[in-house]
């Protein structure tokens, strides 16, 4: 994403770019993400053509947001000098690590299924997890979030502690609702599904247990329980001021097309920007998930579950 012999200046309006491009695609990814369903999963395509093996697909998918965060985050675009990392860094370095071993490779090798995948799914993710990774990677290495991370600051800080504690019950959470997905495909393997399993498409039955008594995807809502907590621990709350253009069509219209990247929500870092793009990606498959769940299951699915906000959405 960086190129280390540019002036800080440049590498400066580089993340600036950076940092608009991927909240705006985030943001404006929203409402189509209600109507186009991503190729992958439930919404798999049938014609095989242009698709590659499930397990594959994903891991080229999630490998290129640990890469850029651990190239940015030592070769320190933001910074003259090499970087020093204090304690409270190097934990959040190891969460976000933990979270990517888990997402990105236990994650598709536990699973004893996985539906085939449009390239378009890698490709996109080569782009997007690229800038993601190499964003937060070049924010923790910045002047800003060692300032933040002293230990002095952060282990006196109950935000820090807040944010920690916070991500660990939403990826200890995370991993429990994907071991239960994972276990209804290993009872239908058992069961006789094996063709199916083995022709590149995934055995789905209703999940039951843990938070998947109030909604679909206890997944998705743990896994932005464990990013909100990562970017609490990691950075400043942003200012109301640099969060309230979301709000409003013309809002988001001035920020994408009238701001420059170098005045874009200043006080907005890379960890609150990931937080805001999975909600904004997530949301909307979790809605269109739910509703495959009710079509697909009928009668037999609970009518009192929700999407991914239990008794709300």
């Amino acid at each position: 994403m960086f190129v280390p012999k540019l002036a800080l200046r440049q590498r400066k309006s580089i993340y600036d770019v950076g940092r608009k491009f991927f909240t705006i695609v985030g943001v404006a990814s929203l409402p189509g993400s209600f109507v186009v369903n991503a190729p992958f999963g439930r919404f798999a395509p049938r014609n095989p053509s242009l698709t590659i093996d499930g397990r594959l697909g994903w891991v080229l998918m999630e490998l290129w947001s640990p890469l850029g965060f651990i190239y940015t985050m030592f070769n320190s675009p933001l910074l003259e000098e090499s970087p020093r990392f204090s304690m409270p860094q190097i934990i959040l370095v190891s969460c976000f690590m933990v979270h990517y071993l888990n997402r990105g490779f236990l994650s598709p090798a536990r699973a004893p299924s996985r539906s085939r995948m449009h390239v378009f799914m890698p490709l996109t993710g080569l782009i997007l997890n690229t800038t993601n990774g190499g964003l937060i990677g070049s924010y923790i290495s910045s002047p800003i979030a060692l300032q933040h991370l002293l230990p002095e600051n952060a282990f006196a800080s109950p935000q820090f502690y807040i944010g920690v504690f916070l991500w660990a019950v939403g990826f200890l959470g995370n991993f429990w609702a994907d071991e239960i997905l994972s276990d209804i495909r290993k009872k239908g393997a058992l069961r006789g599904k094996e063709e199916k399993l083995s022709s590149g498409t995934e055995y789905y039955g209703i999940p039951h247990g843990f938070l998947y008594r109030w909604i679909s995807f206890p997944n998705y809502l743990c896994e932005w329980v464990e990013m909100l907590g990562w970017a609490l621990a990691a950075s400043p709350i942003p200012k109301l001021t640099d969060l309230e253009w979301l709000l409003s069509l013309n809002g988001i219209y001035t920020m994408a097309f009238t701001t420059p990247p170098s005045q874009f929500a200043p006080t907005l870092t890379p960890p609150w920007i990931f937080l805001i793009v999975e909600l904004c990606l997530m949301l909307p498959r979790a809605y269109k998930g739910h509703q495959w769940y009710k079509e697909k299951f009928g009668d037999a699915f609970p009518k009192e579950r929700r999407a991914v906000i239990p008794y709300v959405f």
